[in-house]
């Protein structure tokens, strides 16, 4: 969504529609819907996050609605407002693009701990952006988290080197997921899964589920949003 709301936000107005893009991917089978409003509302905005959630009200228990962000005030109150399935707490980096690693085990903990414990209390399912290294997964159980989402940019590039890259980069992240299975913790992962590295990653241990947006949505600039989403969901399905 937040790539829909990219291309919306250059021109203004409401072209194209970011609820639209949600009604397609849902009637094309997605799963759940993930955004990640930003402090500089550069693509989806507060009030995206209210008509996604509204929208999505009536197929909770079927379709998910995962909001992702760090930890900063004003998010947090968005979240505690619409009650998503699921909110994924990200590190964020002054001027970054797009995340680029998880969250520090150095980052300091009884804020973190605080955090996870209001959104829990509150009904909301935490999950924390972590790369697939022992500390800092064992630093998201400590914290309270129910799962861990495994960046999994590392991995991405390593497929791009060719099969032994990527057979020792994927089994970095299976004992990340196996160590998180054994810490109660349920695996997510995101962050440059396309078609092509799907196939291997698809096998990981323990899998709940993957966060796809800038492969699938460019891959629907040629094949349209909703076959995108199908053919997401057949690669994982296999």
């Amino acid at each position: 969504m937040n790539k829909v709301a990219t291309v919306r936000n250059s021109r203004g107005g409401s072209v194209p529609s970011v609820l639209e893009a949600v009604r397609v991917c849902v009637d094309a089978g997605a799963p759940g819907i993930t955004v990640h409003p930003r402090a500089d509302a550069r693509h989806i905005t507060q009030a995206d996050v209210h008509e996604i959630a509204s929208y999505l009200q009536p197929m909770k228990g079927r379709i998910e609605f995962n909001i992702e962000g760090d930890p900063r005030p004003d998010l947090l109150e968005l979240v505690r407002a619409v009650k998503p399935d699921q909110c994924t707490l990200v590190p964020v980096h002054p001027g970054e693009i797009t995340s680029q690693a998880g969250w520090s085990p150095k980052t300091p903990r009884d804020t973190i701990r605080r955090v996870v414990s209001d959104l829990r209390a509150a009904g909301v399912r935490v999950s924390l952006f972590v790369d697939p290294e022992a500390a800092p997964v064992r630093w998201a159980a400590e914290m309270g988290a129910d799962r861990v989402e495994l960046y999994t940019e590392p991995f991405a590039r390593a497929f791009e080197r060719g099969e032994p890259s990527a057979r020792e980069s994927f089994a970095t992240y299976t004992r990340a997921a196996e160590l998180a299975h054994s810490l109660d913790l349920g695996v997510n992962a995101g962050h440059d899964l396309d078609l092509d590295n799907l196939v291997l990653f698809r096998r990981l241990p323990y899998l709940d589920e993957v966060s796809i947006g800038h492969a699938l949505v460019s891959h629907a600039l040629f094949v349209g949003f909703g076959q995108s989403v199908r053919e997401f969901l057949d690669v994982l399905a296999a």
